[in-house]
């Protein structure tokens, strides 16, 4: 019976997450502490070999054909994808993460790493049509829809306020360390 409820009350935790998404608390020389946005405070130790990139504003007009683009999306009415987001990776980045997998910023959502193959502008909106290794997707994009770059960033940029996604892993302690955090700049929040 112990053994059944050890069992029970494994399967019942929250499962670990992988990015925490929010404001900064406080920075010090070796953590910095995140307000997510379900209100969780994260104390996240900082690797020695963290990656800080900056987020930026961004154009549709941004994406051509080549361009290798990051897309959240979501299943639309009709079961297309729909863009919740779309960031425009860098020259230097292309190929970071590429395919498409599942991703945890709503219910149902995916995020496709990618490059544009055609775009095409409709009465609907803006669709393109991205291809990654082992398959292709199109995308609807509404003229709503958050696009966004990176840009070099520095730690200096992780202070009190500073809108940002971190990628996280838990330690054998417990605790979490992150090694890449994307901050948000002029005001933007990264959406992805």
């Amino acid at each position: 019976m112990v053994a059944t409820t050890s069992m029970l009350a494994i399967a019942q935790q929250a499962p670990v997450p992988t990015r925490v998404r929010g404001a900064v608390e406080s920075v010090d020389a070796e953590t910095m502490t995140v307000k997510a946005r379900s209100g969780e405070i994260f104390k996240l130790r900082m690797a020695g070999d963290l990656r800080v990139s900056g987020v930026v504003k961004a154009d549709l007009a941004d994406i051509k054909p080549g361009s290798f683009i990051g897309a959240t999306t979501v299943p639309g009415p009709d079961g297309a994808p729909k863009a919740v987001e779309i960031h425009i990776f860098p020259e230097e980045m292309r190929g970071t993460g590429e395919g498409s997998r599942s991703w945890d910023l709503k219910p149902n959502s995916s995020m496709t790493n990618a490059t544009v193959s055609e775009s095409s502008v409709s009465t609907d909106g803006h669709t393109l049509l991205v291809k990654y290794k082992g398959g292709e997707k199109r995308i609807d994009i509404a003229p709503e829809t958050p696009i966004v770059t990176f840009v070099p960033g520095d730690k200096s940029e992780l202070k009190a306020g500073a809108k940002v996604m971190a990628t996280i892993k838990q330690l054998p302690d417990g605790s979490f360390e992150t090694s890449r955090v994307s901050v948000g700049r002029d005001g933007i929040t990264p959406p992805m």
